[in-house]
């Protein structure tokens, strides 16, 4: 069984908003990858970004720059 650590959890209210957030941070580096809400979650879409916890302010500034609604973006250990 894997190690359970603290991530960052950005759940959003579409999907479409979710595969932008993936465009928007592999076209800028950031670390992450998308996944199914965790059950801890309510979420309209299904589909979360999963990043390292010390990206949460980062992601927040640029979701928010690129004009993405975000659901509510969590720190979780997942």
């Amino acid at each position: 069984m894997r190690k359970k650590e603290l991530r960052t959890i950005a759940a959003f209210h579409t999907t479409a908003a979710a595969m932008a957030a993936e465009r928007l941070c592999r076209r800028e580096g950031l670390e992450g990858r998308l996944i199914p809400v965790p059950r801890s979650v309510t979420s309209d879409c299904g589909i979360a970004w999963s990043a390292p916890a010390e990206l949460r302010d980062t992601l927040e500034l640029r979701f928010r720059e690129a004009g993405l609604e975000v659901a509510g973006v969590y720190l979780l250990s997942v």
